[in-house]
């Protein structure tokens, strides 16, 4: 098959071309980690969107289109762990053998239809956005909690004005371009087994108004991923807003 594909080696620890922030947080216990599971309670996880470094780097987008700072102070975060396993890109040849992508790497369409502002136009979108669909069992959901199929999801469906691929391929390539970029990883010296680093939260923040980040008003495609790499205590920031500035 064409489309084999190759493992995520040498994973870099930039955000080249997210609109994000890339700053030394405070200690770890200050980092928007959920409460329970051994993690820190809600003041600490207010601490890392409180802090100045925060304030003054990360960045939102407005209905206009325009890029502002938060503007208000935040009083409650929702902070989600998001898997982040794996590290090969055969995680998706199952589009290929289920059918939903042709040998020759193009998309499979079928009749328009929408879902939440959302067109579908063909095999693809259906398979990651409708649980009716007869390809959607091919991914499990713990398949689809993590941040590679987030990551590639978000990629696939866009903004208001995207113009669709008709090949799996871009989507595929950007998808593991980002990936790279975004994630940490380590090496067994002995196994030579490769195992990411990093810790993934998709995250919202509130003000005394009510939802403030990643924006005000709530939508599957409006995002703020923050990831955690703990050896050089980075955290890069992955965000976007659904119709941010379309006419």
């Amino acid at each position: 098959m064409a489309t084999a594909a190759a493992p995520l080696k040498d994973v870099g620890r930039g955000a080249a071309g997210c609109r994000g922030l890339r700053v030394s947080p405070p200690a770890p216990e200050s980092l928007p980690l959920p409460a329970g599971q051994g993690h820190p309670g809600a003041a600490s996880q207010m601490a890392f969107f409180n802090d100045q470094n925060v304030i003054s780097n990360l960045k939102l987008l407005s209905a206009s289109g325009q890029w502002t700072t938060l503007g208000s102070k935040v009083t409650k975060i929702e902070a989600t762990l998001v898997p982040c396993t794996q590290t090969s890109m055969s995680f998706f040849d199952r589009l290929y053998t289920e059918g939903v992508v042709r040998e020759n790497g193009v998309i499979v369409k079928c009749y328009d239809e929408y879902y939440d502002d959302i067109p579908i136009s063909d095999e693809l979108r259906k398979v990651l956005l409708l649980e009716d669909s007869d390809h959607y069992d091919i991914f499990s959901e713990s398949d689809r909690k993590e941040f590679l199929f987030c990551l590639f999801k978000h990629l696939c469906i866009g903004g208001t004005l995207c113009q669709f691929e008709d090949e799996l391929g871009p989507y595929l390539e950007t998808t593991k371009a980002l990936y790279k970029d975004l994630v940490s990883v380590q090496k067994n010296p002995e196994t030579k087994e490769i195992s990411i680093t990093s810790t993934v939260f998709r995250v919202s923040a509130y003000d005394g108004s009510g939802l403030c980040y990643p924006s005000r008003t709530a939508h599957a495609q409006t995002f703020s991923y923050l990831l955690l790499d703990p050896a050089r205590r980075h955290v890069h920031a992955l965000y976007h807003r659904f119709g941010g500035g379309a006419p």
